[in-house]
């Protein structure tokens, strides 16, 4: 029996709401702004912004200031006491644990019931609507799916409320039906112990017929070496040969993809990218051969940007998405239904194409370089490395870089350390190839480069074999969606790993 088939019909009537996204784009995000301003009309914030009046975009932006983290936290935190109809109607009862902010070590993102259905949730439907569409001969449903996520944080609930990581939290409130489908069992995926949790899942999963995987790269990776290891297969065909496709996000997916295709040999397995962050499910790649994302617009989620030019001006120029510029650089501002009101979530987009709406995630506000005028983002840094890696053979596994802004010969540079999966042959060589991409592929960096007048060619510090990770579990952040910060325009964090690399 193909399952596959007998369940395919009920993704398919979603394709005819999908396809509106081409043509109705404005109109579907106005009316997910008009339900969420009804809905919160009645809340403490709805009343001090004059929600209820509020018909339109215009009054809308006019009402309502752009805020952090740091601006909505006295709400967050009387709503984790448990006061209720404070940003979003009624009582949250989950909060995702992200990470922090300059004045606090975590933030804790609401997630409402609403959030959950309208946007969590209908993100992994569309995931699957969208591969279903693009791959007619799936047998997605005829073996199990291997979702790896993350963690309960019992030591920062409070009485009324209970805080985890997203994933940990979708795992927990998913349709127990789900469970059937899924591996680990239930137990072993809220785990806060990543290296013995990594250990039961490769055990678990070894005996499933797996045909598709979801989850952060770098972790993924780091159990699929561990059910070869178990299995003593040389790669995983011979373990799961219905393995089909994986579902990946949370960094980007470059500097893993010649890795995965040495432990997935396949011509039948697929990749196909998610951005579901603790704030929302925002994009989905629904064209294999096209890397850039749909921006998901029917969802609880209401999008505003601000060109980066403008990022650190008193008043820039907010712009509501059919108001973007295609191959312009923004920050993502949000207001979603769990009470994020113009949210900066922190992350940059641009977009390729409107209509529909498609865009990569260029990097964060704060992950970046500019120490010289140089305005490098990681997804420079992707590009560039993936051209080192293609030119030399090398594969890297993780890195950070940072500016050193002077050192005992007066130099300036960028100092970049990298964890190799496979090293190249020459260093010098790969150090020289990724700054001349760097070159090619940012033009103020190259203005910065010229005859080595502001800045001198890059370093390249090789790092032993698992730094990141003993940095990340030094810091409470293994597994789950955690992650290395990129780029930084200061030297705190490659400090702390240079430490430990010693």
């Amino acid at each position: 029996m193909n399952l596959t088939n007998i369940i395919r019909p009920i993704f398919s009537s979603r394709l005819r709401k999908l396809d509106r996204y081409a043509t109705q784009a404005q109109q579907l995000q106005l009316n997910v702004l008009k339900q969420m301003l009804t809905k919160a009309s009645d809340t403490e914030w709805g009343r001090q912004h004059n929600y209820s009046s509020t018909l339109g975009y215009e009054k809308f932006a006019q009402q309502t200031p752009i805020n952090t983290y740091e601006d909505l936290k006295g709400y967050i935190e009387e709503m984790r006491q448990g006061k209720a109809d404070l940003l979003w109607p009624g009582r949250i009862k989950w909060y995702a644990k992200s990470s922090g902010t300059t004045n606090d070590k975590s933030k804790f993102i609401p997630v409402s019931k609403d959030a959950l259905h309208d946007t969590h949730y209908a993100g992994g439907t569309d995931c699957v609507t969208w591969y279903l569409r693009n791959n007619s001969k799936s047998r997605l449903f005829d073996g199990k799916a291997l979702i790896l996520g993350g963690s309960h944080a019992p030591n920062y609930n409070q009485k009324n409320s209970l805080v985890g990581d997203l994933s940990a939290i979708l795992i927990e409130n998913i349709n127990p039906l789900v469970n059937l489908i899924r591996t680990p069992k239930k137990e072993t995926a809220l785990l806060s112990d990543f290296e013995i949790k990594r250990d039961l899942i490769a055990k678990e999963a070894l005996r499933q017929n797996v045909t598709n995987l979801s989850g952060v790269p770098s972790w993924m990776m780091s159990v699929l070496n561990r059910v070869l290891e178990i299995s003593g297969a040389s790669n995983l065909c011979e373990v799961w040969p219905n393995l089909e496709v994986f579902f990946h996000g949370g960094v980007a997916f470059t500097p893993y993809r010649e890795q995965y295709q040495h432990l997935i040999p396949s011509e039948g397995m697929h990749y196909m990218e998610t951005y579901n962050a603790s704030e929302g499910f925002f994009g989905l790649q629904d064209n294999p051969t096209d890397p850039a994302m749909s921006l998901m617009i029917d969802y609880g989620v209401f999008y505003e940007f601000i060109p980066m030019d403008e990022f650190e001006n008193e008043h820039p120029n907010v712009v509501p998405l059919w108001d973007i510029e295609v191959g312009k650089n923004y920050a993502m501002v949000i207001s979603t239904s769990s009470g994020l009101w113009r949210y900066l979530i922190g992350d940059t987009i641009r977009f390729t194409q409107k209509n529909p709406y498609k865009f990569i995630i260029t990097g964060r506000t704060k992950f970046f370089i500019n120490a010289f005028g140089e305005e490098l983002i990681v997804d420079n840094a992707e590009k560039g490395l993936s051209e080192a890696c293609a030119r030399t053979g090398a594969q890297v596994l993780e890195y950070t870089a940072a500016p050193i802004f002077m050192d005992e010969h007066g130099k300036c540079r960028h100092q970049w350390l990298i964890e190799f999966t496979k090293e190249p042959q020459n260093i010098n060589s790969f150090a020289r190839i990724l700054d001349e991409a760097l070159q090619k592929i940012n033009s103020d960096y190259e203005a910065k480069r010229y005859k080595d007048i502001t800045l001198q060619p890059l370093e390249i510090i090789k790092a032993r074999s698992g730094v990141f990770n003993d940095w990340l579990k030094q810091k409470g952040k293994l597994g789950g969606q955690h992650k290395v910060p990129r780029l930084s325009n200061k030297r705190e964090y490659i400090e702390q790993i240079l430490a430990l690399n010693e």
